[in-house]
């Protein structure tokens, strides 16, 4: 049978937690692959944000969107997402369902347009704040290209100092596997 997938794995969190109607954000949009997952478990009545710094990449998410969920809630953002705070209205502020991260490049882009732990770690502390009791973040760290170590040590230390009486932390990695494979950080809001 074998394990589930790094991105499985945060797709499987996500789904038992985030319900049909909420609002969720995809705060590093890439290809859209979490982008139309999130839009799949809010449904058409629901509302997803993604975010991404890269024009390609939310032309890359607006098409999969129109092709996987034509007419859902989806608002494409180009902007950093570190500016999560700002940009979802404050409706949402303490309702979201649910908060995807994929850390690094953009597959098959400019490899030195990276996440960097200063914006990132701004952007998590965002989503905390955003999320509702029982809210859950996933974070796919990816951690074996330049830069990506030291950003992936600063999210392992937010995380593992967040109030436990608040938040539950937790990951999955896989131990034995070359070449840095990547790893979900979860974190649930209580």
């Amino acid at each position: 049978m074998g394990f589930v997938s790094i991105l499985g794995f945060a797709h499987q969190l996500i789904e038992a937690r985030l319900k049909p109607g909420e609002a969720a954000i995809d705060a590093t949009a890439g290809n859209g692959i979490d982008t139309v997952f999130l839009a799949k478990q809010v449904g058409a009545d629901g509302q997803v944000y993604a975010f991404d710094i890269q024009e390609s990449a939310l032309e890359s998410t607006a098409e999969r969107c129109r092709r996987e969920v034509p007419g859902y809630g989806i608002e494409l953002l180009h902007r950093s997402h570190a500016e999560l705070a700002e940009a979802v209205p404050a409706k949402w502020h303490g309702q979201i369902g649910a908060v995807t991260f994929n850390l690094g490049y953009l597959p098959g882009h400019d490899h030195a347009t990276i996440t960097l732990p200063a914006s990132t770690l701004g952007a998590l502390e965002a989503a905390a704040r955003l999320l509702r009791p029982g809210g859950i973040i996933t974070i796919v760290v990816y951690s074996g290209h330049p830069g990506g170590e030291l950003e992936a040590d600063a999210v392992e230390a937010w995380a593992a100092g967040l109030p436990q009486q608040a938040y539950q932390a937790m990951t999955y990695r896989f131990m034995n596997q070359r070449n840095h494979p990547p790893y979900v950080i979860a974190v649930e809001k209580r």
